[in-house]
């Protein structure tokens, strides 16, 4: 402990972090390579396989009886889900850690304070410990997210089953977002460490605050760009249409007005089409995000994030100062 924190007097910041977290960054690398693995198998020799089972499968249905392979079409399936969602979980694990390891264990245990003590101010303490973490969960989501959308591209259109774009976890684990996001717990789960003082506490609520940003970015995401309206007329009793990310649904009727959430669940049966009479209902429309829109939303909704985490990190170095210079701090 003591070579850990006479470390900043002697060595440069980015050594003394590195050897004060070496474990964390070995099981940080360990990660990334494991799941870029998994990601580049499920790509090639994986969706390969998917695709040729669903070749034979579908020629199939013109010849009559015939074998395919469908073990390689489940097998697909599950490692696909399994790789998106470790993908997901990686601003969680960084929220955790952060919260718990990087800041909150040493200011539990008093190390950070022995720290500013050794002639490194609380305020270049806080850059370092951030700094570098910053830039390796940045890299390292960041290739996670490009192999990702690599795998999900391999087996668009070739794959029946595969996932669409505008798939919950497929949308997500595919584009910058989950960078941002993973940034913005790092911060979070620092800010969290230093006002709770408490590795547990922080670890907790870390993941809520992580959490509770996902969540609301993932509301806001449908109203960050301009839909696009799909109208079909009644006549074809197919419901609204248009792939994408549905924002509101509903009929027209003969005057024009649109009704949202006006959708009956079996378009074709008595009830629905009195239903439908009652309302004078003549189209469906569909007010959605086509896939056109994929960029678009992921990078505004990336701008909030890396903004809130900027925000963030003010609030944190705010709090850090306001922590170093309380009559219990002064001699810091």
């Amino acid at each position: 402990m003591s070579a850990a924190l006479t470390a900043p007097t002697r060595v440069h910041l980015t050594r003394w972090v590195v050897r004060l977290h070496r474990p964390a960054l070995y099981l940080w690398t360990a990660l990334i390579l494991a799941l870029a693995a998994a990601l580049l198998w499920l790509a090639g020799p994986l969706a390969d396989a998917a695709a040729e089972a669903w070749q034979r499968y579908n020629a199939c249905a013109d010849m009559g009886p015939c074998a395919y392979d469908q073990d390689a079409i489940l097998r697909y399936k599950d490692y696909y889900e399994y790789a998106t969602y470790a993908v997901l979980a990686v601003p969680f694990l960084v929220a955790a850690w952060s919260g718990a390891s990087l800041i909150g264990r040493e200011v539990e245990n008093g190390t950070a304070r022995l720290a500013w003590t050794q002639g490194l101010s609380p305020v270049r303490w806080l850059a370092t410990k951030l700094a570098l973490p910053a830039l390796l969960v940045t890299v390292g989501t960041g290739a996670l997210v490009a192999l990702h959308r690599h795998a999900w591209v391999a087996g668009d259109g070739r794959i029946d089953t595969a996932k669409s774009w505008s798939d919950f976890a497929t949308f997500y684990a595919s584009g910058p977002v989950v960078v941002a996001l993973a940034l913005t717990g790092l911060v979070a789960g620092a800010l969290i460490g230093l006002r709770r003082a408490s590795s547990f506490g922080a670890l907790g609520g870390g993941l809520c605050v992580t959490a509770f940003l996902w969540f609301g970015i993932h509301l806001l995401i449908p109203h960050l760009w301009s839909t696009v309206t799909k109208v079909t007329p009644m006549a074809h009793n197919v419901g609204p249409s248009g792939n994408g990310i549905s924002v509101t649904q509903g009929v027209i009727t003969a005057t024009g007005a649109r009704i949202a959430d006006a959708h009956c669940t079996a378009d074709t049966t008595a009830q629905c089409q009195a239903y439908y009479a009652d309302l004078d209902a003549v189209s469906w429309f569909n007010d959605y995000h086509p896939a056109a829109h994929y960029w678009p939303l992921q990078w505004i909704a990336t701008g909030i994030l890396l903004a809130v985490t900027a925000l963030l990190t003010v609030v944190t170095f705010r709090g850090l100062r306001r922590r170093t210079t309380t009559p219990e701090g002064a001699a810091v």
